[in-house]
Formats: structure tokens, sequence, C-alpha cells
């Protein structure tokens, strides 16, 4: 049984973005998905979440736990059953550094996750974030000042229109052990408003693994960041690829 409603307060987002060849991207989605272009690039990314008083929405705030989490995802569409374009993400991997989410992700709320290492400094102006799956096979790092303006090497012209690509993708489908499954879940947000990271350094065993993507096909794209949002889990419906 899923709990129908979770929720909680986002204290700090980022959105670690990158630009993907589009082919070299299709080749890794389910078939079912295409990804959503800005430009000519495929986008895809990290997302890295440091979740407090996460509970059943009924409960008190005290009640809920905390946890830091990474989930790869890529911007995606596809046609539903009646025919209906939808958007959102897709998500070949969770990670998180809370026991309670590994054990009850996948069961009483939606996402299968890998257990994780986290250490995280922040103070308010800077970030320096650093994550290494117990299982070895994948790490990130990214350290930045809060603030400024998305690189100009970006392939959006402004942090709002960033702002604009990310919004709608609120629906998350994420692989799980079924062959053929995708776990569902909607992040709902009380409201939205993001902000630039400007990035010193970043990176991602993922998309660096060149048995993935080959050199050339992809590169490191904007990072943003989002703090103190309220927000709650929706539990969607499966997804069949």
């Amino acid at each position: 049984m899923r709990l129908p409603v979770i929720h909680g307060v986002i204290r700090r987002r980022i959105l670690v973005n990158f630009r993907v060849d589009p082919e070299v991207m299709q080749a890794q989605l389910p078939s079912r998905f295409t990804p959503k272009l800005q430009g000519n690039h495929a986008i895809a990314g990290v997302c890295l979440i440091r979740l407090e008083a996460i509970r059943p929405r009924l409960l008190p705030a005290f009640t809920g736990i905390s946890s830091e989490n990474a989930a790869h995802r890529v911007a995606v569409l596809w046609e539903a059953d009646a025919g209906e374009k939808k958007e959102g993400v897709f998500i070949p991997r969770r990670d998180t550094g809370s026991l309670m989410n590994h054990l009850a992700g996948g069961r009483i709320f939606p996402g299968e996750h890998h257990r994780a290492v986290f250490n995280v400094c922040e103070d308010g102006k800077q970030i320096d974030f650093r994550m290494r799956s117990v299982d070895g096979s994948v790490s990130v790092r990214v350290s930045g000042h809060i603030g400024g303006t998305i690189p100009s090497s970006s392939c959006f012209s402004t942090l709002e229109k960033a702002s604009s690509f990310f919004e709608p993708g609120s629906l998350g489908y994420s692989v799980t052990s079924e062959a053929g499954r995708l776990d569902g879940v909607e992040l709902r947000t009380k409201s939205w408003r993001v902000e630039s990271l400007d990035v010193k350094e970043v990176y991602s065993s993922y998309f660096s693994d060149p048995t993935r993507f080959p050199r050339g096909s992809v590169e490191f794209d904007c990072a943003l960041i989002m703090r103190n949002l309220e927000h709650e889990w929706h539990s969607a419906e499966d997804f069949y690829t």
C-alpha cells in the first residue's frame, strides 16, 4: 500500500544539467519516451535534494524525517494511452542517505533508492556537495556560489528560460527491479523560484561514463538551485515500457 500524499519542505534542491546529443540520449531511454529538446540538445542531469519534515500530510511536522537524496534524470516527452502529449522526467537511478528511504522506496512510496554517503557544506552563499553510492557505481561532486547568471555557454539564453523548461517536469518515472515497470511520482510545490548556481567544480560518474556517453556527446550546461519550498509528493500510476 502506498501513502497517497507525502508532505514536507525542500530545504535545498540543485539541478545539475547537461546537454546531450539527442540520438545518444534516445538510445538510453525506454522506447515510449523521447528527449525533450532545448534547441538541438537533449537535457539530462542530477537532482540533488535535501528534504526535511517529510511525513504523511495529516501528521505534524515534528514526526517527519530529513534526508539527502540524488536522482539522475532526463527531461522526456511521451504520448499517453488516450493520445495526450505528456512531459516529465525519466529517472534511471535514485540514491539516498536515508535508511528509511532505502527500505520504503518502491514499497511505501514510489522510487527504489540505493544507499549512498553524502557530505554537504553550505552557508547560504556557497555549497560544496559530495555523494558516493555504497555500491561504488555512482559519485557526484558539485561546488559553487549561489546567484549570478547562467553560463554564457548554456543552451538557455536566460535564467527565466531555464526555469520555464524545467517547471512542467513535475511527473517522474523511476526504474524499478521489475523489468518494464517504472514507478511514478508527482512533485507539487507551493511556489516555484529558481536561482543560478555559479559552478566551480562539477563531476558526475554517470555522465562521465564513455560507455553511455561517447566523447563529445555530453557537456555540462548549467546548475540551478531552489530553496525552502513547501511541497507534496503524490503517487502516480505505474508506467509500463
